[in-house]
């Protein structure tokens, strides 16, 4: 605490009202599904609401010891809950619904009132199964071999099948470590400062660093743990999950599956026992149920395999649409930070500039969709392409001094029409590229919002920090914390607003509340005074032009009109958390919804297909090898269908003269 007070970038006074922000996270966190404590428990633990300043300052757990005491009675008790419901037939015919947003719900008044909550929470997830089931056998029907069963076998596999997955959930939710409950509670603590400061245990530290270096063999999704829920926080570019496409940053991972194996619940599991279960052998199989943020779920098969650094890397294309443009697309800002001579962003994108000019390219579009940062060198570097020397991004420390970051290279590698493109899930390192084009009016910005990530972080070995006498009790982990704030050139910080695209394209996402914005105490925005520079010297960019131009042909696009209409009914299934319980109403809320996503992916097959090729000198080595050759395939496949890159080819061909 005494490290976090001296340096994170704005320390909270420990008074009752940081006690009171500390104890709702703590709550939430500590049973967010209310399917444990009752409410005399809560008021019982409400009494040190106000005192976890005081305990802090005193080096006191009180509330932690005792809220510990009282989750783990609870659910020792609750496994007879569970038996016991799951033991008889549940009625689907009956109208009863199920609220499944915890923040709507409220503790139970009674052991008898808890019991009733664990019922619907128990017939919801066999209702899922058996109307599944159900659904399989239809499909099935007439073919040879097929099975039929009755409704009443249907329902009883059903249930026998959540009955196993609550037992192998609560063997291993009985082996919960009290360390890792008291990391919770210290993270409810820090996370007041803001949702970048967190303790990191010594296991938890190691799996970080192995994710954030991409070593391990996985899926290379970062995940987290949020009200009670296994979340994806990030998905690492060329890792199996972004080469498979579904998981997105957001989804709440619900059960996993080792390939057709029986799916195993991890909501409410600790994170490190969840990361395990998602871990494992090159070439092996992983499922994973999710809830996505529109309320639906889904299950996504994905063969787990090493990184596949190539896809890591900037890559380029060449559009031929009336014009030749070139497209490079930057999955992250990578660096090489251990000085072996690994490859940089900068570089990079500098040379598949080089090759596109060459190659004759008129217009150029820098994809930095799902890019989540990375290096703040290259991020100005890159600007510096595009730019004569100046500044690109301010960074203010916790001392309040504000330093002006500066591309100092006056050489412009291209100075053509240029398009960025980016969406909600661009972030920090992208942020700032994006805003630093924007302010010199350089580029045109083409998407969605961004995601609205300001700040920097760094991490602080505890064990460094502590004097010898301490070695005994060794190691005790790391603090993470937030540093610095990013700001624009032009005063404004990325944090909570991102960057505001010039031509906002309809997204199915971005009715939903996405982004830094939706996280518990982010740092608020603010400004401070502009740094000296001049608009780009070659532009005379007429944004009005070109929004009012874009805006009139996304009006008229059929494709455009249907994500509209997909957007504002995700949002309503997001807003609607509750589920009918009856099996009749249960299948026909999934076949409308079944139909919606159906009429959103019959809209894309509409669209024009783009004219995309490698470049020659790219090809040789692609071709060289089948695993890349698919890979490129792919590539081209996904470039030669997107509606996003059709209107930012649009934009450079017809409104930036």
């Amino acid at each position: 605490m005494q490290g976090v007070n001296s340096g994170h970038y704005n320390p909270e006074k420990l008074n009752d009202a940081f006690s009171k922000k500390a104890f709702k996270l703590y709550l939430n966190r500590l049973d967010f599904n209310k399917k444990y404590l009752l409410a005399s428990d809560v008021a019982e633990l409400r009494k040190y609401e106000l005192a976890i300043d005081d305990q802090l300052q005193k080096g006191s757990y009180e509330l932690f010891d005792k809220s510990a005491d009282l989750i783990e009675q609870r659910v020792k008790e609750s496994q007879a809950y569970y038996k016991e419901i799951l033991a008889q037939p549940f009625d689907f015919t009956k109208n009863e619904t199920i609220e499944l947003d915890g923040e709507k719900l409220k503790f139970a008044s009674t052991r008898e009132e808890l019991k009733n909550e664990w019922r619907k929470q128990l017939k919801y997830q066999t209702l899922t199964r058996l109307a599944e089931m159900v659904s399989e056998q239809e499909k099935s029907a007439g073919k040879e071999g097929a099975e039929a069963k009755t409704m009443e076998q249907m329902e009883k596999e059903s249930r026998e099948q959540v009955l196993k997955l609550y037992n192998d959930y609560y063997t291993r939710l009985l082996k919960t470590k009290r360390d890792d409950r008291r990391s919770n509670y210290i993270n409810a603590i820090l996370n007041v400062y803001d949702p970048h400061t967190s303790y990191f245990l010594p296991k938890a530290k190691a799996d970080f660093d192995l994710d954030f270096t991409g070593r391990l063999e996985g899926i290379g999704a970062s995940l987290q743990e949020k009200d009670g829920q296994i979340k994806v926080h990030e998905i690492v570019p060329g890792s199996p999950s972004y080469m498979q496409g579904d998981l997105k940053p957001g989804d709440a991972i619900q059960k996993v599956a080792q390939g057709d194996g029986e799916p195993v619940l991890i909501e409410g599991m600790n994170l490190d026992d969840a990361i395990q279960l998602i871990r494992g052998k090159k070439g092996t199989e992983v499922r994973l149920t999710v809830k996505k943020p529109d309320g639906s779920t889904k299950v996504i098969p994905i063969i787990r395999d090493v990184i596949v650094f190539e896809e890591t890397y900037a890559q380029s294309a060449m559009i031929d649409n009336k014009q030749k443009i070139g497209y490079i697309k930057l999955p992250g800002f990578y660096a090489d930070f251990e000085g072996t001579g690994a490859p940089n962003s900068a570089e990079d994108v500098k040379r598949e500039v080089a090759k596109l000019k060459a190659n004759g390219m008129k217009g150029l579009i820098l994809d930095l969709r799902n890019n989540g940062g990375g290096s703040l060198k290259d991020a100005i570097d890159m600007a510096g392409l595009f730019i004569d020397q100046g500044p690109v991004v301010q960074v203010k420390t916790a001392s309040g001094r504000a330093v002006v970051l500066d591309d100092k290279d006056p050489q412009v590698q291209y100075d053509g029409p240029l398009v960025v493109m980016v969406n909600a899930n661009s972030a920090s390192a992208s942020e700032i590229l994006a805003a630093a084009m924007q302010d010199y009016k350089r580029a045109v910005i083409v998407g969605s919002p961004t995601f609205g990530k300001g700040t920097v972080q760094q991490f602080f070995p505890l064990d460094e920090a502590l004097p010898s006498q301490f070695d005994a009790y060794k190691p005790f982990g790391e603090l993470k914390m937030t540093t610095q704030k990013f700001y624009r050139i032009n005063g404004g910080t990325t944090q909570l607003r991102g960057v505001t695209p010039d031509v906002t394209l309809p997204d199915a996402y971005s009715y939903l509340e996405f982004g830094e914005k939706e996280q518990d105490y982010p740092l608020p925005f603010d400004e401070i005074a502009p740094a000296k520079y001049k608009p780009w010297k070659g532009g005379s960019l007429n944004i009005a032009k070109v929004k009012a131009s874009s805006n009139s042909r996304i009006a008229k696009s059929n494709s455009f009109n249907l994500i509209k209409e997909s957007a504002a009914r995700l949002k309503q299934q997001s807003e609607n958390t509750t589920r009918s319980l009856s099996l009749a109403k249960y299948q026909e809320e999934e076949k409308k919804a079944k139909a919606a996503a159906k009429r959103l992916e019959e809209a894309q097959k509409e669209v024009p297909v783009l004219k995309v090729s490698r470049l020659p000198e790219d090809l040789q080595a692609v071709n060289a090898d089948t695993a890349k050759a698919a890979r490129n395939k792919d590539f081209l496949s996904n470039l030669k269908k997107d509606i996003y890159i059709e209107q930012a080819v649009e934009v450079i061909v017809n409104d930036i003269k």
